[in-house]
């Protein structure tokens, strides 16, 4: 793809000039009969449900120009919407973008985000089908993605069905989103050169979409996305399937470890209980059989409702939108 000069903002272009400059960086996919550029996409789709999800990113409250790039922005958008349909047991099929931006924008923002999303989506067989593009007011970038995800003749996986005696399970990280975006806010100007995974795996978590199904196909009870962190999610489970989920501390151990160096005790425990946006899968499985290889054992279901550590039953702590 030709990259635009960096002084051309979206304004200095027409809605078909921004999207001649965008559209080619979108790879078709198996399953899309009619892709971006109509008045709809149409799809292909395997016969049964279909999952969907989706998740919005405003500049100023889920990133910051000084911190992220427009390609990191690309990323998160794609995981944390990956990351739900994984949560459902679903494989990921296909994608609808909507932007609002300030047109005083660079162009080149736009391209780089539409070029990493593109990247990003087409490895793992996702299609960009289609979307929306608008202006917005003074210093305004919001960016919304719909994800649609496949079943494949599997139930879902929700958040109700855990059971008393259930193992609950982690596969992914726990915390290191959340102590990167603490490096970034000591060091204030920009990334610790020290801590730089860290660092990445805020700007740019990764979630493991493929396990999402893995789990459904070995009986998960229920799962979720560990998105606004571990406490707050574990809760949801909690609540939703009306049980108590008990995490141990020692098996969080490990997590905290690895983050002690860089931000120290106390700090690395929060992270590990309350970091959000690590997209890390929480499930919950009928026994310790049952837990596929590569996942993490944290506790157990008991008779109760919400989320206890070491039997000790905790207010939920983590991400709110509103109340912070």
């Amino acid at each position: 793809m030709e990259e635009p000069p960096p002084d051309v903002a979206l304004g200095d272009r027409s809605e078909e000039e921004v999207l001649a400059a965008v559209l080619p960086a979108f790879a078709a996919v198996p399953g899309v009969l009619v892709g971006p550029g109509d008045d709809a996409a149409v799809l292909d789709l395997s016969p049964g449900p279909v999952v969907a999800t989706t998740d919005s990113m405003v500049r100023g409250q889920d990133w910051v120009d000084a911190w992220s790039t427009a390609r990191d922005v690309a990323a998160k958008c794609l995981t944390q919407n990956l990351a739900d349909l994984a949560a459902m047991g679903a494989t990921p099929t296909s994608l609808l973008v909507s932007i609002a931006a300030d047109p005083a924008t660079p162009l080149a923002w736009l391209v780089d985000f539409a070029v990493e999303l593109g990247s990003r989506a087409a490895a793992r067989r996702v299609g960009v089908v289609g979307g929306d593009l608008s202006s917005a007011s003074v210093g305004t970038i919001v960016v919304a993605v719909t994800a649609l995800g496949r079943l494949d003749g599997r139930d879902p996986v929700c958040r109700g069905g855990a059971a008393a005696g259930d193992v609950v399970a982690v596969r992914g990280s726990l915390g290191r989103s959340a102590a990167g975006l603490l490096l970034l806010q000591r060091d204030g100007a920009g990334p610790d050169p020290a801590y730089p995974d860290l660092v990445a795996a805020h700007l740019r978590p990764e979630a493991p979409v493929v396990d999402g199904v893995v789990a459904a196909d070995a009986g998960a009870t229920a799962m979720i996305d560990v998105s606004d962190g571990l406490l707050r999610d574990a809760d949801r489970v909690g609540r939703a399937s009306g049980v108590l989920v008990d995490l141990e501390r020692a098996r969080l151990e490990p997590f905290v470890a690895a983050l002690r160096g860089a931000v120290g005790d106390e700090a690395a425990l929060e992270c590990v209980l309350a970091g959000g946006e690590e997209h890390s899968l929480l499930a919950m499985f009928p026994g310790p059989d049952d837990v596929p290889t590569g996942w993490a054992v944290l506790g157990t279901v008991r008779e109760g409702r919400g989320v206890a550590v070491d039997g000790v039953v905790t207010a939920p702590r983590g991400w709110d939108h509103f109340a912070g």
